[in-house]
């Protein structure tokens, strides 16, 4: 893998020490996922490391910028076990320094001269934004739906999982439309399926990484499967979820037993989507040259392991 950090003497300047000092913390940790994702595609088209190495380091720096923000909108103590940047550095840093990481990706960006991928870049970064004041609106709304999250899900979560898929291809300059569809369709699909599996974790189902739980709850948002879970459920059972702050409480607000038929039928809706996804990259494979169809089978597995959070 590459150093994410570095792309170029200019981006992070020695004679701003604290700046250093945050994105140092920041960057360790990370398990570079959305990176991963952009080489495999980077590959399969044969993109140049300089290309590779750039297209890596814009997706860490805006998903890391979009940590610093959330985790100082949420009020987050800690970001992957250590210290928040905006606890450890100030509010104040927090921001800048989550601003100037996107500014950074601009000024990459365009030293590579691709006025697509620029424009594209520019939307999503514009999505994370959206997204955000959309899910800020519905924070302590016991009455949010599957539809409603799925909405900031799709600007916040799946937008970047959609720009580490066809960012490779507008870098390499094939604009084809169906093609770009396809692309878009996988992405987004393996966002939301990202994001509900994480959400999940936040009720301790298949919480092998044993993330603390209740999380959402606790900072009064109700994720995408708290929502399923109260869907058909009176009013005050809603208000009530906010409250729980542990398993014993939750099984008084929500029996097991509805708890169990809620998770087996979020499960199977999942699942659906899991099988579209799957026909989605036979379709992908209709669209690229015969060097390049090992890349379906590179992504053959990963909404599965997205979701179910198979090891």
């Amino acid at each position: 893998m590459f150093d994410l950090k570095l792309y170029s003497p200019d981006d992070f300047p020695a004679y701003l020490p604290k700046l250093n000092h945050l994105y140092d913390d920041l960057f360790s940790g990370g398990k570079g996922f959305r990176s991963k994702m952009v080489i495999s595609v980077a590959d399969a088209l044969s993109l140049n490391d300089d290309t590779k190495l750039l297209l890596c380091q814009t997706i860490e720096f805006i998903h890391n910028a979009s940590l610093l923000h959330d985790d100082l909108i949420d009020r987050a103590p800690l970001r992957r076990g250590k210290t928040s940047a905006w606890l450890k550095y100030t509010p104040e840093y927090a921001v800048l320094a989550g601003d100037y990481l996107l500014a950074r990706v601009m000024v990459n960006l365009s030293r590579f001269g691709n006025i697509q991928l620029i424009q594209y870049t520019a939307e999503i970064i514009s999505d994370l934004l959206e997204g955000e004041w959309l899910q800020d609106s519905i924070i302590s709304d016991s009455s949010v739906d599957l539809s409603r999250l799925d909405q900031v899900h799709m600007l916040k979560t799946a937008s970047l999982f959609e720009w580490c898929i066809r960012a490779p291809f507008i870098a390499d300059e094939n604009y084809d439309s169906e093609l770009h569809e396809i692309l878009s369709d996988i992405g987004k699909t393996l966002g939301v399926l990202f994001q509900r599996g994480d959400d999940l974790l936040d009720f301790d189902v298949r919480n092998y990484e044993g993330k603390k739980i209740l999380g959402d709850l606790a900072g009064g948002y109700l994720n995408s499967f708290g929502a399923f879970l109260v869907e058909d459920m009176p009013q005050e059972t809603k208000e009530a979820l906010f409250k729980v702050r542990n398993n014993e409480e939750l099984y008084s607000c929500i029996n097991s037993e509805h708890f169990q038929a809620r998770l087996s039928a979020f499960d199977q809706l999942n699942q659906e989507k899991i099988d579209s996804y799957k026909q989605s990259l036979s379709a992908l494979k209709e669209k690229l040259p015969a060097q390049s169809r090992d890349l379906v089978e590179d992504f053959m597995p990963l909404a599965e392991l997205l979701y179910w959070r198979k090891a």
